[in-house]
């Protein structure tokens, strides 16, 4: 028996699709249901369901990058979106990401019903992680890494990042070792430095505040990572500057 979990923000959704698919008949049972995409990650982690159904417009939510964060890390997962979101290019990429159907609301129920058969089938087919899952995951690693660019300056961490696009810590551990060959510190700090070596460009900033202006908590610190990425202390590379 296939376990689904459903992900809506409108009650009268996840009711009606709890009541009238005959699961059983489907070989299939809800386990749980949630309001949001947050919570629906949540859940998914503790129920690990075969099958979900979402929405893609809920609030707090993005939803492709919920969609990327599931499939990359639950490779075998088999996802239908139902939404009343009708942008093609939204739906082109959902799809690419390995999203088995995308309904758009008030779907009808032989709609639903043939969702759902070929979710099973795929299932039964002890579907694998394909290229689709693989995209997923490079998908994921863009919005990381746009996250840390955007937030370097601030104290981030891994958890911080992973919470931000719906992975868990060691999942987005994983993923930026496999797509970028660094580590999570390594990569910050990778970022940090270019901001701070774009700053000594002017004389009147002082190194220690550019060093707490792009995330350092001390000088010393950045002051070892500096010379171990650029090869020279802050001072000499912006001595060398011309």
């Amino acid at each position: 028996m296939y376990k689904v979990v459903i992900i809506d923000d409108e009650p009268i959704i996840v009711e009606g699709l709890t009541r009238a698919v005959n699961w059983a008949e489907l070989n299939c049972s809800v386990t749980g249901s949630a309001p949001d995409g947050q919570k629906g990650i949540e859940l998914i982690r503790t129920v690990e369901p075969d099958i979900v159904i979402t929405d893609i417009c809920m609030p707090g939510l993005s939803g492709l990058q919920m969609i990327a964060a599931l499939r990359s890390e639950y490779p075998k997962m088999q996802i239908t979106i139902l939404t009343g979101y009708r942008e093609f290019e939204y739906a082109r990429e959902a799809i690419s990401l390995g999203v088995t159907r995308f309904l758009l609301k008030p779907s009808k129920m032989d709609e639903l019903k043939e969702a759902i058969l070929a979710m099973c089938e795929k299932l039964a087919g002890e579907d694998k992680a394909d290229e689709s899952a693989l995209e997923a995951g490079g998908f994921v690693v863009k919005n990381a890494l746009h996250y840390m660019r955007e937030h370097y300056a601030e104290k981030l961490l891994l958890s911080d990042v992973a919470d931000e696009i719906y992975v868990s810590q060691w999942h987005l551990s994983k993923l930026l070792n496999r797509e970028v060959g660094q580590s999570f510190s390594e990569i910050m700090n990778g970022i940090r430095i270019e901001k701070a070596k774009e700053l000594l460009k002017d004389p009147s900033l002082r190194i220690g505040d550019i060093a707490e202006s792009v995330g350092f908590q001390d000088l010393p610190h950045f002051s070892r990572v500096f010379k171990k990425i650029a090869g020279v202390s802050a001072n000499e590379y912006r001595n060398g500057v011309k």
